[in-house]
């Protein structure tokens, strides 16, 4: 049985797959994502919340995985691992979207089972900071809202005594 809250909570998560932020690596490279790239975050996450309806289980995307590494590998070095990781991501993300066929000289279709743990505790962290983010602005919208309220109160309600 759906409780009220589940309802509450699937909404929000469906309002978010359209207004979370898309995280990327700080350090100037954010505005260079491609436009089909952020096209394919918003498409996973709607195919996300349909997957976590059988689930249970709420997590990053491979396209939001493979945005933030990009900005990352425009900011800096990255080992073997994390490039392997990279792309995989990418590769799973360029198939999965239709884009073309991957560069069998660049394609991985495989990662080791540390590697998988990594990127997986990646897009952990993912949702975990997109939801946050999203929690914070929420509240942060509610805080702005009682305060106006009470501004309106103060003006609108006449002084009893006045010195």
């Amino acid at each position: 049985m759906t409780t009220e809250k589940q309802v509450e909570k699937g909404i929000e998560e469906i309002v978010g797959v359209f207004t979370d932020p898309i995280l990327v690596f700080p350090g100037g490279w954010g505005d260079t994502l491609p436009e089909r790239l952020k096209q394919a975050i918003t498409m996973e996450r709607l195919m996300m919340n349909v997957e976590a309806l059988k689930t249970g289980k709420m997590s990053g995307t491979d396209a939001e995985a493979c945005a933030y590494l990009m900005t990352v590998s425009l900011t800096q070095p990255i080992d073997s691992d994390w490039t392997q990781i990279y792309l995989y991501i990418a590769t799973r993300v360029y198939r999965r979207q239709g884009w073309g066929s991957m560069p069998s000289d660049i394609a991985v279709d495989k990662l080791d089972d540390e590697q998988m743990r990594d990127l997986n505790r990646l897009k952990d962290w993912i949702y975990r900071t997109r939801t946050t983010v999203r929690l914070e602005r929420d509240r942060a919208e509610r805080r702005q809202k009682r305060e106006e309220e009470a501004a309106t109160r103060e003006v609108e309600q006449p002084a009893l005594f006045e010195f």
